[in-house]
């Protein structure tokens, strides 16, 4: 799951010297030889990057892809990461995690009965928040549904993922970037 920054830096002639972008790939110190940054259109970072965070990922299609789990890219307005700040915030604040015995993958019998596999961790000791305002979505693929320190592992990661990146002052004239949110299952 993949949240990307999408800078536009075309040069047009009008632009005056002090609007121009310099943009420049070296490997070993050496400018790129395939790349011509005469013709370079956009820059496009990585900002945010997750793992069987399904909760966040059901945000995502929920308010950003119209119900489309469809894996491709969706532009999303910085006021929708907001939002998903907010709602993770939220879960933080009223979060008391308890000490029990969390799940931790699976085996098979010999009868091959699936049987989970328990380790010592933490959960919430109440999930209704979290529930609520970002549930866990199970699927192929999707890693665990349960509310623990797993769960809060990807509230605190997108936290620190659009905070970093919604505290970000552009310069006058540099430009709004965009935002793009993709996953792959």
């Amino acid at each position: 799951m993949y949240l990307h920054k999408r800078h536009y830096v075309k040069n047009w002639d009008f632009m005056k010297p002090e609007e121009r972008h310099e943009v420049t790939v070296k490997i070993g110190g050496t400018p790129h030889s395939t790349i011509n940054p005469e013709k370079v259109c956009y820059v496009v970072e990585e900002v945010g990057y997750w793992r069987k965070a399904n909760a966040i990922h059901k945000w995502f299609v929920d308010n950003v892809q119209e119900g489309q789990d469809d894996c491709k890219e969706y532009w999303v307005p910085r006021e929708k990461l907001k939002e998903l700040l907010e709602l993770c915030k939220k879960i933080k604040e009223s979060a008391v995690m308890v000490d029990t015995k969390i799940r931790n993958g699976y085996s098979f019998t010999k009868t091959g009965k699936k049987k989970y596999n328990y380790v010592n961790g933490k959960a919430l000791q109440n999930s209704e928040v979290a529930q609520e305002l970002l549930p866990s979505q199970n699927g192929f693929f999707f890693g665990s549904t349960d509310y623990d320190e797993y769960y809060m592992m990807d509230i605190d990661n997108t936290i620190k993922i659009l905070e970093e990146e919604l505290n970000i002052q552009y310069p006058e004239g540099f430009g709004q970037p965009e935002y793009l949110y993709q996953s792959s299952w």
